[in-house]
């Protein structure tokens, strides 16, 4: 018979059997004794005495006797951090697809030349490549893609705001010279316009050839960004290796293209009203800055987004946690928006 009615044989030992994924640890002055003490964080058990931590891009299993690679995840074209992007750019080429086909339509007419209508198309174009990066954000990453996100980023908004330096530049020194003699400025014909425009995008291709040499493209995990403190909800992000940094310098050129168009916007803020490119233009830019200015600070202040799209995204903007890189493409639409109502405004 045992005390209190128990029925059992009581345990004669100091400590029991520690379980699976737990360590024993020794008691102090008692050489037979032991605590239990489980392998917690990124920790598995190595032997009885000790545990280990996993490598960066590892986890513990379930019952942490071993590591397990931790899962890579990407942007699915289903998650809705995608479809919407998609959706809006779907939007965003059907119409300016619309504008440019109006413009070949009417190629010939009057207001058509007169709204210039080779910047127009190179234009149009910048337009359209801003809605396709939108593709290459969400892809999924490897050499190819990442070369070509390098190359798109930012050439579309380059040749968008190129052809707005070019068009703006030329309306203010045609009214600069209009007040001091009859002659018309020299560079000013349809050729020297294609002409000064490509040279300011050839800046920005330099600058990704620059780029490409120092830096060749390649992906990457990461596997801090989404490293949470319950080990099982871990995920490595697969994205190209793209910094935040190298974004906004990708980006730099067009910012100050775009910078340079808005000086040139204010100058001609008070030409005719007959000459109708300069009021919408200067609009554009304003608004343009604007979003810009909101843009940068939030950017960077969520620069560890998982929701950025690969990065940008995922930086598009794209990305992608708040959606960071949904608000990208918000803003890069809102830009193209702006600049499409220009145009209509010219054609109207």
């Amino acid at each position: 018979m045992w005390p209190d009615g128990e029925q059992e044989v009581p345990i004669s030992v100091c400590s029991l059997p520690c379980k699976t994924g737990e360590r024993k640890k020794k008691v102090k002055g008692m050489p037979c004794c032991w605590i239990c003490e489980l392998c917690d964080g990124y920790q598995y058990q190595y032997d009885e005495t000790s545990c280990r931590l996993c490598a960066y891009n590892m986890r513990p299993n379930s019952n942490r006797t071993a590591c397990q690679h931790i899962p890579i995840i990407k942007l699915e074209w289903h998650s809705p951090w995608a479809i919407i992007p998609v959706f809006l750019a779907m939007i965003g080429i059907i119409a300016t697809i619309f504008v440019m086909a109006t413009f070949v339509r009417y190629n010939d007419t009057p207001i058509v030349r007169a709204s210039g209508r080779e910047l127009s198309y190179v234009l149009l174009t910048g337009i359209f490549l801003c809605y396709i990066i939108t593709f290459l954000m969400i892809a999924k990453p490897d050499v190819a893609v990442c070369a070509f996100r390098r190359i798109f980023l930012g050439l579309g908004m380059c040749i968008s705001y190129a052809a707005l330096l070019t068009k703006t530049n030329r309306i203010y020194r045609i009214f600069e010279q209009g007040k001091q003699t009859v002659t018309a400025p020299r560079f000013i014909s349809p050729t020297s316009q294609i002409a000064i425009t490509s040279s300011l995008i050839s800046v920005q291709l330099l600058g990704v050839l620059v780029w490409f040499a120092v830096d060749p493209p390649n992906t990457i995990v990461d596997y801090d960004e989404q490293k949470t403190i319950n080990p099982m909800l871990a995920r490595g992000v697969l994205k190209c290796d793209i910094t935040d940094l190298q974004i906004i310098c990708s980006l730099g050129y067009s910012i100050l293209l775009m910078v340079t168009c808005t000086i040139y916007a204010i100058k001609t803020r008070d030409v005719p009203e007959d000459f109708n490119e300069a009021k919408p233009i200067g609009f554009t830019m304003y608004t343009t800055c604007i979003v810009w200015l909101a843009f940068i600070p939030i950017f960077f202040g969520t620069a560890q987004s998982a929701e950025k799209v690969s990065h940008f995204f995922l930086l598009c903007f794209l990305t992608l946690s708040p959606p960071v890189s949904l608000y990208r493409f918000l803003l890069s639409f809102t830009n193209l928006c702006l600049i499409s109502s220009s145009i209509h405004f010219v054609v109207s």
